[in-house]
């Protein structure tokens, strides 16, 4: 007869918990733990209670809060440009709108906040509120002949600026809005505080967001279509990890495309990637790629229809 705990029968289980709080109490007779930081040992805390596999008592941690939890420990991690909207996806409104075409403007994209720029996105003076619009709406009164009176400034923060030092500057300033400035004073993206509180609680859905949409898409020929923005992380768990093998700061697809070609692609171009993948750039202009197809290394050498 194997003897219990043997054998895969029901005594390994009971084994294995004895043996992990065997070696817990070893690094902790030994001081390891006290070598660590506070953010370190709440992570193993919460890695070991999930290895476990024991719910806990009532009132203990659920999943969701514990995915919280490793969000708030990694928050700082992050920075102005790692949270941003990037400038591609900016909805903003020229000072040279009419009153009527800035509100349809909020209308049409269901924001409660606008930048209001000059000629290009790198020239932002302000930006709009809804709630100084909607009076002038709700009581029929004319507005303003020039509404850029009507206009607040956002904050402004560098892209290497802390994502926590931006929400406290928020916090202080009462302004929920940040344009995100690159190196060359131009506009790279723009922050709400809804983003950063998503990076903590995971993405938040309104009435006004439409339903999400898979961002890459294997085809039947086991090529892939493909939105620009898509995250190269992604890329690699769909399609191929050594896609997401880039040791250049590139997260999307589109910016792996730039990087290849040294520019920004002509629609219509075809880029070789080492892993034996091409890029054909489907859609664009000349400031950005848009849509991309993948197609796979078997397929490399076959002209493309």
């Amino acid at each position: 007869m194997a003897e219990p705990g043997r054998n895969g029968d029901s005594g390994s289980g009971d084994g294995d918990s004895s043996r992990r709080s065997v070696w817990k109490s070893v690094r902790r007779l030994f001081g390891s733990d006290h070598d660590q930081s506070l953010r370190a040992q709440l992570e193993e805390a919460i890695d070991e209670h999930e290895e476990d596999g024991d719910p806990g008592p009532a009132g203990d941690l659920s999943p969701l809060e514990r995915q919280m939890v490793r969000n708030l420990l990694h928050f700082s991690e992050h920075d102005a440009d790692d949270v941003a909207i990037p400038r591609s996806e900016i909805v903003a409104v020229p000072a040279s709108a009419t009153w009527d075409e800035m509100i349809a403007m909020f209308a049409q994209h269901g924001h409660s906040r606008m930048p209001v720029h000059g000629d290009s996105l790198d020239e932002i003076r302000g930006m709009m509120h809804l709630k100084d619009v909607f009076p002038f709406l709700a009581t029929g009164k004319a507005p303003p002949k020039d509404w850029t009176v009507l206009m607040r400034q956002p904050l402004f923060v560098p892209q290497a600026r802390g994502a926590l030092d931006v929400l406290a500057d928020m916090r202080a300033s009462r302004v929920h809005l940040a344009v995100v400035i690159d190196e060359y004073s131009g506009t790279d993206g723009i922050i709400t505080i809804e983003d950063l509180v998503e990076e903590i609680v995971g993405e938040i859905e309104d009435e006004h967001d439409d339903a999400p949409t898979e961002l890459i898409v294997r085809q039947t020929d086991g090529s892939w279509e493909a939105d620009a923005r898509v995250e190269l992380d992604e890329v690699g768990e769909k399609v191929d990890a050594r896609l997401a093998e880039v040791e250049e700061d590139v997260d999307t697809l589109g910016g792996l495309a730039f990087l290849l070609a040294g520019q920004v692609p002509a629609v219509g171009a075809l880029l070789c990637h080492d892993s034996g993948w091409k890029l054909e750039v489907t859609a664009g202009n000349e400031r950005h790629v848009t849509r991309l197809r993948l197609h796979p290394p078997a397929l490399s050498d076959s002209p493309l229809t």
